[in-house]
């Protein structure tokens, strides 16, 4: 059975490029584009792991990683937070609140897929 992994990002290229590469790589894939809607998609899809995107409409992807770790069901549910901005207290932030790899954009696609499959194996 393949794993699933829930791309939460409101760029269409980014979101069409990931979900090309961890698909062809064996992921199911699943997309959202608005921070708001990104746990009610987390408690539907129930994937293995998640592709945070910190910049989102509505709700920010800190503020959806901070929901995520407070929730039992999903507190070691791996996350893989991406963003435009590499600032370091952006990196310090999504270490704090429980992200297990932080990724600025752009990423090398080899990258991404290796850190997903790394953070999918984790998964029991």
């Amino acid at each position: 059975m393949s794993k699933t992994v829930l791309i939460v990002e409101d760029e269409p290229n980014i979101v069409e490029s990931l979900a090309f590469l961890l698909q062809r790589d064996g992921f199911t894939v699943r997309t959202i584009s608005d921070g708001a809607a990104a746990m009610a998609e987390l408690v539907r899809t129930a994937p293995d792991v998640v592709i945070l995107d910190v910049m989102l409409p509505n709700v920010s992807g800190f503020d959806i990683l901070s929901s995520i770790r407070g929730h039992d069901r999903f507190a070691r549910l791996p996350v893989m937070m991406l963003t435009a901005k590499g600032q370091r207290r952006d990196r310090d932030r999504a270490e704090e609140l429980g992200a297990d790899i932080f990724v600025t954009k752009p990423f090398s696609n080899t990258e991404i897929v290796a850190e997903v499959r790394r953070l999918a194996e984790r998964v029991a």
